[in-house]
Parts: C-alpha cells; sequence; structure tokens
C-alpha cells in the first residue's frame, strides 16, 4: 500500500463529493464514491477481502430498518395525518408558523428528517397557498426545524446514526444530552423568521384550506404499534440496529401491502452511498492516514467544545456532514473527552446543515417540492435567515455542550 496514492484517491474522491458531480461525467454523489473505491482497488490500496471489515454493518441495518418504518408510516398516511390534524387548529401566521416547527421538530426527531420533508413539505404548500400566505418563511422552517429536531435522537438523521454505533451512546443518553439543543434551536427558527418577514407575520387571522388527509387505518394502526414498541425498546437500552431490523420485518408480515411498493420507497442509493463511503474512510485508517492526521489536528481536536464545534462546521460544509463526520470518526477516540466529542459533532454537524440550501438533504427536498408547485425558494433568500437561524443554534448548542457536556 502506498499511502500517497491512497491520500490522491480518497482526496479527489471528497473533492466529488463536495461538488456532488465530475466534470464531463453523469455523476452524482453516490456513483462518485462507488468509483473511489473501484480505483482503490484496481490500485491494490486495498483488497476486496477487506472491503466487508469496513462496513459498519450495525449503521446501514439501522439505516434500513428506519426505511422501512418510514416507508410504511408514508403508506398509512401517518405523516400527511399528523401535520394536518395539528395544522387545523391554528388561527393566525405566528401560530401556524409556530406549530409547523413544533411537528416538524418532533418528528423529525422520530424519524428521519428526509423523510420528513418529503411528507410535510407538500402540507405546508396546500395551507399555504390555500390560505393565500407567502409560502417561503413557512418552507425555510420546514427545512430548518426538520434539521434542528434531528439532532436530539440517534435515529433523526444519517450521521447521528453513524455516531451511535460508533460511540455506543445510548438512545436515551443521547436524546437526555442534545434534546436541549434542539429545543433551544426551535425556538430561534421561530423568532429568526418573525423578524425576516414582517408583513407574513402581522396581526392577523387565518383560515388554512384543508381537506380530510387520506389513511390507511389497519395499516396505520399497526405501523404505529411497532413503532411505539421499537421506541420503549429503544428507551430501555436495547441495541438499536438489532431493534430497528426486527421491527422493519414485523412490518413486513402483510396481507395489505405490495412488498414491491414498499421496497420502491427504500432510498437503495443512500445504502450504497453509505456501505462505499465506509470503505472510502477506512481505508484512512487501515493506510495510516488517520495516525497521521490526528498527530496534526490534536491541538485543535482537543481544545473544547468551541474549537472542535468549529472544525466539524467548517468539514461539514465542505464536505457535507456525513463525510464531516466518518473523516473524524477514526480521530475521536484518541481524544481526552471522545463521549463529549461525539456528542459535539452530532450536534454541530447536524445544525451547520441549515447555512446553505445545499447543506442538507432535508433543505433540497423542500426547495424541490416547492418548484414543483411553481413557488421559488431561491438560494439568497433562503439562506439570509438560514445562516443567522445557524449561528443562533450553534451558539445556544455549543455554549450548552461546554457548560454540561464538555468537562
Amino acid at each position: 500500500m502506498n499511502i500517497w496514492l491512497t491520500l490522491v484517491i480518497v482526496t479527489l474522491t471528497f473533492i466529488g463529493i463536495a461538488l456532488g458531480k465530475f466534470p464531463y461525467l453523469r455523476s452524482n454523489r453516490t456513483t462518485i464514491t462507488l468509483m473511489g473505491v473501484g480505483i482503490l482497488l484496481a490500485a491494490h490500496q486495498i483488497t476486496f477481502q477487506q472491503i466487508g471489515g469496513f462496513l459498519s454493518l450495525d449503521t446501514l441495518v439501522l439505516l434500513f430498518g428506519m426505511m422501512i418504518i418510514n416507508a410504511n408510516l408514508q403508506m398509512a398516511g401517518f405523516f400527511r395525518l399528523a401535520g394536518a390534524g395539528l395544522l387545523r387548529y391554528t388561527r393566525s401566521p405566528k401560530s401556524l408558523l409556530a406549530l409547523e416547527i413544533i411537528v416538524a421538530g418532533v418528528l423529525s426527531a422520530l424519524f428521519l428528517n428526509d423523510t420528513v420533508c418529503l411528507m410535510v413539505a407538500p402540507l405546508v404548500l396546500d395551507i399555504t397557498l390555500g390560505a393565500r400566505r407567502n409560502p417561503v418563511p413557512y418552507l425555510i422552517a420546514l427545512a430548518t426545524a426538520s434539521n434542528i429536531g434531528s439532532v436530539a435522537t440517534l435515529t433523526g438523521n444519517p450521521q447521528n446514526m453513524i455516531i451511535g454505533t460508533a460511540s455506543h451512546i445510548s438512545y436515551l443518553q443521547f436524546a437526555a444530552a442534545l434534546t436541549p439543543i434542539a429545543l433551544l434551536g426551535l425556538g430561534g427558527i421561530w423568532l429568526v423568521l418573525v423578524l425576516f418577514y414582517p408583513e407574513e407575520f402581522r396581526p392577523g387571522t387565518i383560515e388554512p384550506e384543508l381537506g380530510r388527509p387520506y389513511f390507511d387505518r389497519p395499516l396505520l394502526t399497526k405501523s404505529l404499534l411497532v413503532t411505539g414498541g421499537l421506541l420503549i425498546a429503544f428507551l430501555a437500552g436495547a441495541p438499536a440496529a438489532e431493534a430497528a431490523f426486527i421491527a422493519g420485518c414485523a412490518l413486513l408480515f402483510t396481507r395489505r401491502v405490495n412488498p414491491s411498493k414498499m421496497l420502491e420507497a427504500i432510498d437503495t442509493e443512500l445504502l450504497a452511498f453509505f456501505a462505499a463511503l465506509f470503505v472510502v474512510s477506512g481505508t484512512i485508517e487501515s493506510s495510516g492516514l488517520s495516525a497521521r492526521m490526528f498527530e496534526f489536528a490534536r491541538p485543535w481536536l482537543n481544545g473544547g467544545a468551541v474549537v472542535f464545534s468549529a472544525i466539524a462546521v467548517l468539514l461539514s460544509n465542505l464536505v457535507s456532514n456525513v463525510p464531516a463526520v466518518l473523516l473524524l470518526k477514526p480521530l475521536i477516540g484518541k481524544l481526552a473527552h471522545p463521549q463529549a466529542a461525539w456528542l459535539t459533532l452530532a450536534a454541530t454537524s447536524t445544525l451547520a446543515g441549515n447555512l446553505t440550501l445545499l447543506g442538507s438533504v432535508a433543505n433540497l427536498i423542500v426547495a424541490e417540492a416547492a418548484a414543483r408547485r411553481g413557488v421559488k425558494l431561491p438560494f439568497l433568500e433562503f439562506t439570509r435567515s438560514a445562516a443567522l437561524i445557524t449561528l443562533i443554534s450553534l451558539v445556544l448548542g455549543v455554549g450548552w455542550i461546554q457548560l454540561f457536556i464538555w468537562k
């Protein structure tokens, strides 16, 4: 193995991940990462037999299990029903915004934030357009609240799943540490958007025009019972991957749902991206690159919550939050306060995703849903308010971590 050749291949792979494509090639982040693995194999920097050892099976199984659960809840109409049921009680723009932030934040803490955006964005557009309101601040609220709410639990987003598997922090311990950060950040969203959109949130009343949302009662009942059982298992300390897989398998026992339709709702591209990324990041460790990186970065990584957070935010905006977590993963075990570092990384890498429209998949899902309805969510308009939301949530979050976690 040539450490410098490995460094070149890995660096080019992460540059492609950061750009989202390679010039003159039809590619995306998943294909770029898979190409990186192929080049590492062809250049004999890794062997085919090593690949299995690089994969984090727990993370992939946890993500797969949660995808099955989310697919069943989606087909049952849970997200439409929950959103419509809560938003039906609002009568003013400010209360509509507050309820939307609460709904998005809570759902994203319990389920994958990308799924929440995918299902709730059309509902938010129906409500705001039907009531002749400006949909843009409500769309920004949905994207930022789904990201901030997902900070609270191990199952809120993919990077938290990786951190939970690598750190062995329990579901309850993780939630107890980071839920206050999520709550503080959600309050900041409301304050910033009311400040930036005074015309939209001046005193007045609205009448959301909502039809009765479709839902499949038997499937919804079964899905909620299984999900409730899964949450109890998480809180009781059951292994997250095993519990999620068993819960997902329980939902496969069905006489009502076409299995092909359910499996189509599973994001196999995301699973492939994760698997390839595990191999690329594993190569960094096996080649000795991570040891050299740690020696170089040790003074900053051990510099406390503020310095470590700045590194995590910078990396998350350069290569996206999941690759940033995997780049830092082999270094954290060598730090003086590894558990505090894991929790800091989980919070800051997620909060950093709100900085720009391109910062997280959840943001892009909301923008694409708006575009399909003829509503523009401009990059600069999103960033104008979202950057301040990010700053407030990071200041509050890092302050909380420095006071109560990084000891």
